[in-house]
Parts: C-alpha cells; structure tokens; sequence
C-alpha cells in the first residue's frame, strides 16, 4: 500500500476500551451503593443508545458528551436504579474521558508515524479525545471529530471533509477500525480500509460484527500486525 500517506483512526471502540472502563466505573458505584445490575449488558445498551443518537447527524447542537449524560440518566431510570446520586451519575458519564487505550495500540502508533500521518477521525468530542490521548499518551498528528466537521459518520460528506481537510485524496488514506460500518461509509467515500479485530469491545457478549466485509483491504488481530502488514 505505497500509495498510502494517511491513516484515519476510529477511536472509540477501535483504540479504547470503553466497555471496560464503563464497566469498572458502574461496578465501583455499585458496591459502594448496595446495588446489582448486569453492568456488561448495561454498557452495551449505554453504547448501543449513545451511537444511534450520534451516528449520521447533521449539525446538531449538542455531541456525544451530552448524549452520555442523557442516556445514563434514561437507563438508570429504565433499570429501577435510583441510589446514585447527581454527583455519582457525573462520575460516569465522566468516565467516558477517562477510557484506557488497547494495550497495542499505542507501541504500533509510535512504529506507524515513522511513515504516515496518523490521525483521529471519531464522533467523540474533542474534549474527550483530548483526555484520553493525554492520560494514554497518545500523540496525534492530528484530532477530526465529527463534532468540528459539522456532520457525523457513517455520512460521506463527513470522509470527504476530512480529505479536504488533510489536503489528501481520498484514495491515499486508509480508515482503520473495528466497525464494519465505517469502513463501508469510507470506501464508499473512496478510502482504502483496514479492519482491526478487537474481540472484547463489547466484553462478554462479544462484537455485533466480528466477521470483516471481504471487500476490506485489509483484516488483523491487531495494531502490532497492522504496522508489521502496512511495512513498519
């Protein structure tokens, strides 16, 4: 893949574990308040609600960072959950900003920048991309989220804007992610693709989409493998 000069990287699923983090965030709370829920299932739902209310918006006045708040508060009030108190629900919903990256994923980026620019391309907002890549130390060349661009993935003016952006075509950039979704969108939108397998997003119950489109460019385990396949 000579031709390629950019790669574009899904960030939520795809470079941090958000399933974990939530997870550990609710299971805290929980042995502090007396309170049993199914914490793995009720990230999941946590996730699942928060991405169909981001993906394929247009200018929308508020980011994914409000979605969080509102949805937590819907699902506690869904579950019966009535023990945290104003102060505990800010905690995590906050914990989104506190997420740890995929062990992998920071050693293959450091190995990738050597050749291409490396860029975050997500419906997560800037402040918790900012977060998250300080606490990781993750150095980006540069932070894309939807948020800026005014319109949000899995929509083809959000690729063609962060082309324009990058001053790049299309074709020369390779969207990296774990989402068969993206991947679709962006090679609809004239970028090459690279799916990473990361098999515990979604914890115990696993990926909604585990199986890569075959029209990929190309599938791997991991980060680690990516670099060694893209000549790093």
């Amino acid at each position: 893949m000579d031709e390629i000069k950019v790669l574009a990287f899904d960030t939520g699923g795809t470079v941090l574990d958000w399933h974990g983090g939530i997870v550990g965030a609710l299971t805290e709370l929980s042995a502090q308040h007396g309170v049993e829920c199914d914490w793995h299932e009720f990230a999941n739902e946590y996730r699942r609600r928060s991405l169909r209310r981001m993906l394929g918006a247009d200018r929308p006045n508020f980011n994914i960072d409000d979605v969080h708040r509102d949805v937590l508060d819907e699902l506690l009030v869904e579950n019966g959950i009535t023990a945290f108190s104003s102060d505990d629900r800010r905690r995590v919903a906050g914990g989104w900003h506190q997420l740890d990256a995929w062990p992998d994923f920071v050693p293959a980026l450091a190995r990738l920048q050597q050749r291409y620019v490396c860029v975050s391309f997500t419906i997560l907002s800037l402040s918790l991309v900012v977060d998250v890549s300080r606490r990781n130390g993750i150095h980006w060349d540069a932070v894309l989220p939807c948020e800026m661009l005014g319109i949000y993935k899995p929509r083809a003016a959000a690729y063609h804007r962060v082309a324009s952006f990058l001053a790049t075509p299309a074709a020369q950039i390779l969207m990296v992610a774990c989402h068969n979704f993206d991947l679709d969108a962006a090679r609809g939108a004239g970028y090459r693709t690279a799916f990473v397998h990361r098999p515990a997003e979604w914890g115990p119950a696993g990926p909604p989409d585990p199986v890569p489109n075959p029209a990929t460019d190309l599938a791997v385990a991991g980060f680690a493998e990516l670099a060694a396949r893209l000549g790093q």
